[in-house]
């Protein structure tokens, strides 16, 4: 059921993963099982989704992973993709994402996710860090 927006507020969803190489069919299926993680965690329904901004690092190039929205079927949903700045020594063949949703679920109560290579990076965001 969707959240009723009499009830929540705009939040933003923060998550990361990393892909096992730069292609195509990997890029979709590591960006696919994030999204579905934060969604499943936060109770998130298409309805609920404002925007999805997502970001890569500099040696991820053959697939945008706005294309993985599309695979589930959120059509409706604004998506944007952006290249992180190439800082030395950042973690390699990331994906990270930055999704606004309709919540009733305060700051706390947020389900931050960082899969595979990501799972490090804010351990103080993910439940599972």
């Amino acid at each position: 059921m969707s959240i009723s927006r009499q009830v929540a507020r705009v939040r933003a969803l923060r998550g990361a993963t990393t892909s096992p190489g730069d292609n195509p069919e990997q890029i979709l299926e590591v960006t696919g099982e994030l999204l579905g993680a934060l969604a499943e965690r936060n109770s998130v329904e298409l309805e609920d989704i404002v925007s999805i901004l997502f970001t890569t690092t500099p040696d991820l190039t053959s697939q945008f992973p706005a294309v993985a929205v599309r695979a589930r079927g959120w059509r409706q949903v604004p998506v944007m993709c952006a290249a992180e700045i190439a800082v030395p020594h950042a973690l390699p063949l990331c994906v990270r994402v930055l999704m606004h949703v309709y919540t009733p679920l305060g700051y706390a109560e947020l389900h931050h996710v960082y899969l595979r290579g990501a799972s490090h990076l804010r351990p103080d965001l993910d439940e599972n860090g």
